[in-house]
């Protein structure tokens, strides 16, 4: 079958790949892009009209004026997590690095990241993802996610990655990955952890002839990836491993400040947490390969515990409700009696009081969908698992001992982080979710999250503010900056 005319560069690179090594997902990758095209698209849209985009001069919900040029679209499928059929199109044009590559003709990497998102996505989609070999395991449900971060455009962007690589290597194609185990030599080994380093294999491909010190042991530790690429399920544990790969917006490295953080914030978080139904999915070790006498974040790792379940319990991340199995109407049904504000309700009662309680010791978590785990006994919402240290923001005395970006001076930092994650990112998606679903009034969903809070909880008063954060994550990628930009939104509990 030839290619396709009218494909960009990167979807002409996976289409020629697939025509002649993976045929059997040729035409399902075809098939698949409009509606990753739509997807990107709609996102950039989004944040088109939400954020404070460079050169943006006006905004209306159905248009902006970016660099001079208008661009019209519909006002719904710039609301967060829309739902847009593949027809999508901005003032005509379907193609999103396109679309960029006109308004910042400046910035021709943006639209690059875009278009490889496109690709990417629609190779996820033509895996079948929603056809794991263990329904009922914590690794299958993560890979379930095809599509990535829910908002941001560049939601399956891997920059460095070839179509082989998305397909070794990618959870949503879900591959075991074998990490070289290799040997470091104590004086150039910092951390807690013995100096034994799990690597990832693309990364061991481009670094082992630079660093010709590192010993590769030969044995290989089998490991699938979760929803992140970089982070596995091992027969030991979880690992975190550092890939040089630009995904989302940050190449995903292993910082100092993760070596040392996780294991002291962990036994903080355990000891705060003991008695609620929120637990930490604790960082016992970490440790890095030390290069001119510094951590190297390029080759480095943080071992995290995996969940520890009952016989009639089973873990998923909250992005798996409202993007992968089961979903949170299949819950609804199977064990609330097809009422989601009961499901809604109780999901509520059990994240926002204790993780608001933390919050009045100063300590903000980042419970977005990848972080939040959901255990699940009889359908029904037992318990919550936090896991990735390194977003969680701790303002007063809990944070002595901790580096990095973690200890804040600011006291509204860590309220903000959780605010935009939880509230503005899971909540809100989970409210679109069942309210598209079930036929629901999202305000009504809202008074029932608001309701399933005590008023004498401690903090309760940030869930009342006029607005709410929400990460600006396009804007945070035009200015090529990690630090954390803020947008805000209209607080439906405020009303």
């Amino acid at each position: 079958m030839g290619i396709l005319p009218g494909l960009s560069a990167a979807e002409r690179a996976h289409a020629a790949w697939l025509a002649g090594h993976r045929p059997d997902l040729a035409a399902r990758y075809t098939t698949a892009l409009p509606g990753a095209r739509a997807t990107v698209l709609a996102k950039l849209w989004g944040a088109m009209v939400r954020e404070e985009l460079p050169g943006r001069t006006a905004a209306a919900p159905d248009r902006v004026t970016i660099n001079g040029h208008e661009v019209r679209g519909s006002a719904a499928a710039a609301q967060p997590f829309a739902a847009v059929a593949p027809q999508f199109s901005l003032s005509g044009n379907v193609m999103p690095h396109a679309v960029a590559a006109t308004l910042w003709p400046e910035r021709p990497a943006f639209a690059a990241e875009l278009d490889e998102s496109v690709a990417n996505l629609a190779l996820a989609r033509a895996a079948d993802p929603h056809r794991p070999v263990d329904p009922d395991s914590l690794v299958a449900a993560e890979q379930s996610v095809a599509d990535g971060h829910p908002l941001h455009p560049c939601c399956r962007t891997r920059t460095g990655m070839d179509t082989a690589d998305q397909l070794a290597y990618a959870p949503e194609h879900r591959p075991v990955v074998r990490l070289a185990v290799v040997e470091v030599p104590a004086g150039r080994w910092h951390g807690t952890l013995p100096p034994i380093l799990p690597v990832h294999p693309w990364q061991w491909h481009r670094l082992r002839e630079e660093f010709p010190w590192l010993r590769d042991t030969g044995r290989r530790l089998p490991a699938r990836p979760l929803m992140s690429l970089r982070t596995f399920a091992t027969a030991d544990g979880h690992v975190k491993t550092s890939v040089d790969v630009r995904m989302t917006s940050a190449v995903r490295g292993v910082s100092a400040a993760a070596v040392h953080n996780g294991p002291v914030l962990s036994a903080r978080l355990e000891r705060l947490l003991r008695g609620t139904p929120i637990a930490v999915l604790a960082e016992p070790g970490a440790g890095s390969v030390l290069v001119d006498g510094a951590p190297y974040r390029g080759l480095a790792v943080v071992r995290r515990h995996a969940p520890t379940l009952g016989p009639d319990e089973r873990a998923l991340p909250f992005a798996a409700l409202t993007a992968g199995r089961p979903s949170a109407a299949e819950l609804v049904h199977a064990g609330y009696g097809g009422d989601p504000h009961a499901f809604l309700g109780h999901l509520a009662g059990l994240a926002l009081p204790t993780l608001l309680r933390l919050l009045e010791r100063g300590i903000g978590l980042e419970a977005h969908g990848q972080n939040l785990l959901l255990v699940v006994a009889h359908h029904r919402a037992a318990r919550l698992l936090y896991r990735d240290l390194g977003g969680v923001r701790v303002h007063g005395p809990d944070a002595a001992g901790l580096t990095g970006d973690i200890p804040t001076d600011d006291p509204d930092a860590p309220a903000v982080k959780l605010l935009a994650s939880f509230v503005s990112t899971v909540l809100a998606e989970l409210v679109t979710h069942l309210a598209r679903r079930f036929g629901t009034d999202p305000d009504g969903l809202w008074r029932t999250v608001l309701a399933a809070v005590p008023r004498d909880t401690p903090r309760r008063d940030v869930l009342l503010r006029p607005t709410l954060p929400l990460k600006a994550l396009t804007a945070m990628r035009l200015h090529d900056t990690v630090e954390d930009i803020w947008t805000p939104l209209p607080n439906p509990m405020a009303r």
